[in-house]
């Protein structure tokens, strides 16, 4: 049953929380047992209603985010490196835990472990929070007895790839705000502003340029019904093209075009073989088996035509081949990642390869963003400026119509 439960604690503050037991008693002598002075417990009772349908839609739009488990991993990997038991360990994260969703999860794992299961099968059930990954790495760090070790590469695995989606994220923010505003300054223009001109030249009469009568056209269009049939339109294609991208077939057509783009193809190449690299070298230093690490970097990879290549790597070692065969076949890695995975093969220190080539394509990409930036911004600068003079040299061409006409 779930409880809302009141304590003081030693410095006379209230808090509140929820939590689940078996009764009201346990719960209770659970928190003393914590040193926690209970003030009040009572049963959460279900919400009906227009409140119970909130509280779902609320419960289905929380996420946790990189920085809520690179806090988790650290915190938990000193804890059990200083010898904290596991089920003490785990009720201090659910009391520190300050997303929502993590708390409620982490509360779930802890009385799964306390019902006898191991915890990364307790992770496993929560696999909206902990991925295959996770779970694969803290499973190797329970069978090895490195589970402190795991958890800080995991903290660091996950830091790294967080600071790579950040490097990522900046390449995009800048050109779609200027885009979006780009776009509403135009509409605005067309909505608002030329109107005003169109009355005008209507009062003064003459024949309009052919490029301002285009551009009334176009401002009819947009304040007219079809162009809210239009708008339903282009929502209803990306509606189909993400149901499309939810299919097999879809996925890998749909990440096999980005990958061809012409600038932004080859970073998000770079960003791919980054990411492979790091996972699947975190996962061979972590212990985890050679077959079961390529099956977790294949659902882990983010791309449909990588983890299409990565099942090749898969099926040539299940034959007894190597991993840098099939990848030198495959045009999606450069020639140096494939010598340096030989290498890392041959030298018996393919982890760390695996780390050498990750920390290279992050520089990488590092460098692609700043020059993407560099190369994007004077375009932006000077699209904007073309559609605003776009739409103002229409409306000032007829003002020269008609001082022609008066003279």
């Amino acid at each position: 049953m779930e409880f809302l439960y009141r304590v003081k604690d030693d410095r006379g503050r209230i808090q509140e929380a929820l939590a689940q037991a078996e009764s009201q008693a346990a719960l209770k002598a659970r928190l003393t047992a914590r040193g926690l002075n209970v003030v009040d417990i009572r049963p959460k009772g279900p919400q009906s209603g227009a409140m119970g349908a909130l509280q779902k839609l609320n419960e289905s739009l929380e996420t946790v985010r990189l920085k809520d488990m690179v806090v988790f991993s650290r915190q938990f990997s000193a804890m059990v490196g200083a010898g904290v038991a596991m089920l003490r360990a785990l009720t201090i994260m659910v009391d520190q835990a300050e997303n929502p969703k993590l708390k409620r999860t982490l509360d779930g794992v802890r009385k799964s472990v306390e019902a006898g299961q191991s915890l990364s099968d307790s992770m496993a059930r929560h696999q909206e929070v902990f991925d295959k990954l996770f779970v694969s790495m803290v499973r190797a760090g329970e069978a090895g007895g490195i589970l402190d070790d795991v958890l800080k590469r995991l903290a660091e695995f996950l830091e790294a790839r967080a600071k790579l989606n950040a490097k990522v994220q900046s390449a995009m923010v800048y050109p779609s705000v200027v885009l979006a505003v780009a776009v509403i300054v135009f509409w605005a223009m067309l909505t608002f502003i030329l109107p005003i001109f169109q009355n005008l030249f209507k009062t003064v009469g003459g024949e309009l340029p052919a490029y301002t009568q285009f551009l009334i056209n176009l401002s009819e269009f947009m304040r007219s019904f079809w162009m809210g049939l239009f708008v339903v339109s282009v929502i209803a294609a990306v509606w189909g093209l993400r149901t499309w991208y939810m299919t097999e077939q879809g996925r890998i057509q749909i990440d096999g075009f980005v990958l061809r783009l012409p600038v932004f193809g080859d970073l998000i190449k770079k960003v791919a073989v980054a990411r492979f690299s790091r996972t699947f070298g975190t996962l061979v230093r972590s212990g985890v088996p050679m077959l079961s690490a390529l099956d977790v970097v294949k659902d882990t990879a983010g791309n449909a035509v990588l983890a299409i290549s990565v099942d090749k790597v898969s099926m040539e070692v299940r034959q007894g081949g190597s991993i840098s065969k099939p990848l030198s076949k495959d045009p999606l890695f450069p020639p140096m990642v494939t010598q340096m995975v030989a290498v890392g093969e041959e030298t018996g220190r393919l982890d760390e390869m695996l780390e050498k080539i990750a920390d290279f394509y992050d520089v990488e990409v590092e460098n692609a963003v700043d020059a993407l930036t560099s190369i994007l911004e004077p375009i932006m600068v000077v699209g904007i400026g073309g559609i605003v003079g776009s739409v103002v040299v229409g409306m000032y061409l007829p003002i020269f119509t008609v001082i022609n006409q008066i003279r």
